[in-house]
């Protein structure tokens, strides 16, 4: 970045959470982005965690060019085809989640899933995950446990955190997950007034440091929310639409949530994000008056682009390349991880892998871990998006679903010469 255009992002823009990169883009195609002089950067962050089809994918230009010149927006009220098209599409995915509405942002969809468990209950209070992170407005910033709780007051009451089981570093050493989920939820019950509505949380804990739920966990859970009439909500705003290598991450374990939400990638850069449930759900919710109108619900043209998104994923087989895909660069992460001793444990699924540092020397895993993040990105790898340290040392890898091997092999090559630079071996 140079002088003159920093000093006009300093004039001009609010911060809001992050230091701004020093890499500018101008233009970006596929899994590159490049400034204007030419420089280009390999994106392994897919934008963030969307980009799933790469950057300025020519049939998603199509798509919003015709789109936007057929129907853009309109009263909330009306209907259109390419909504019907897209929602009839996504449930031929998970057939027992045949009801949908859309909405823009990952945030938006939570809140709005977190207002559908009340209104079905009838009952307000919230369980999540201690590493959290659902959203910034009201309802899914208290449901975010994980970063943005200070220096705003007291957020929405009746929320309520456990701790996300982390193979690599337990809690507890020798108690195993099962139980450890069992006595987080006997202290919800020692905490809440009997009014549990909901627990909602990630798959895979992406921005909580790519902490991947163990095979069973999801059943188990869904079992203590059945138990106390709560809901289940997935949140597959970052680990939807095949990233994982399978269309949704939860179709991995056989469990289906109550309520899924999807966001990012369903837009693959576009502002898009749905709610799905049941038919017992949202019958429940008509009869009890459910109320979530918006300016932009269901709205035509990002439904568009999402049809769109969806049929590229599922006619060019993306999710099977992303296993593939995934598989080369977890072994690739590993090869790393034999290499240098700075880092501690490679995880992850498909194409979303998390690298966690330990300590070395003065310098602790946070300061590692951004401190590669940085020098990745001056020699020409964006490999995460989170740098401000609270991902406890991990950095997450997502390239988007269209990487091809020798992009992959390239980045590795990057982040092990980024991992040099700053440790020394």
């Amino acid at each position: 970045m140079d002088s003159a255009f920093a000093a006009r992002v300093n004039r001009n823009l609010l911060h809001f959470g992050c230091e701004f990169a020093d890499f500018v883009p101008a233009r970006a195609s596929g899994c590159w982005l490049y400034d204007a002089f030419g420089n280009r950067m390999l994106d392994f962050t897919s934008g963030q965690m969307s980009s799933i089809l790469g950057h300025s994918h020519p049939e998603i230009h199509a798509t919003v060019r015709d789109a936007s010149g057929k129907l853009d927006h309109l009263f909330s009220a009306m209907v259109s085809e390419p909504v019907v098209a897209l929602a009839e599409r996504l449930s031929a995915q998970q057939p027992e989640l045949s009801k949908t509405m859309f909405l823009s942002t990952g945030g938006e969809a939570n809140e709005a899933a977190i207002k559908l468990a009340k209104t079905v209950t009838g009952k307000w209070e919230i369980v999540t995950f201690t590493k959290s992170y659902h959203g910034v407005t009201a309802g899914s910033a208290a449901a975010t446990f994980k970063v943005g709780r200070t220096g705003v007051g007291p957020l929405a009451p009746g929320y309520y955190a456990i701790p996300a089981p982390n193979a690599y570093k337990p809690r507890f050493p020798g108690v195993d997950w099962r139980r450890e989920l069992d006595d987080a939820f006997e202290q919800v019950d020692a905490q809440c007034t009997g009014n549990l509505a909901a627990f909602i949380g990630e798959p895979i804990l992406s921005s909580g440091g790519v902490i991947d739920l163990p095979p069973g966990y999801l059943a188990a859970l869904k079992e203590h929310c059945e138990r106390r009439g709560m809901l289940l909500i997935l949140d597959e705003a970052q680990t939807g639409l095949g990233r994982t290598g399978t269309m949704f991450a939860f179709q991995r374990d056989g469990v289906v949530p109550d309520i899924l939400t999807l966001s990012k990638t369903l837009g693959a850069g576009m502002a898009l994000s749905a709610v799905m449930t049941t038919d017992r759900v949202a019958a429940l919710a008509d009869e009890r008056k459910y109320f979530f109108y918006t300016t932009h619900v269901n709205d035509p043209l990002p439904a568009a682009v999402g049809l769109k998104v969806l049929e590229i994923v599922l006619r060019d087989k993306l999710i099977d390349r992303a296993r593939e895909a995934g598989e080369r660069l977890g072994a690739g992460l590993l090869r790393l991880k034999q290499r240098h001793a700075c880092i501690g444990d490679v995880r992850g699924r498909g194409l979303l892998r998390g690298l966690e540092f330990t300590s070395a020397g003065a310098r602790d895993a946070t300061a590692i871990s951004n401190a590669v993040t940085e020098e990745a990105m001056t020699v020409g790898l964006a490999a995460n998006i989170v740098r401000s340290g609270t991902s406890g040392g991990t950095m997450r890898i997502a390239p988007p679903l269209i990487v091809k091997d020798e992009e992959l092999d390239e980045g590795l090559a990057l982040l092990d010469k980024a991992i040099v630079n700053v440790v020394g071996s």
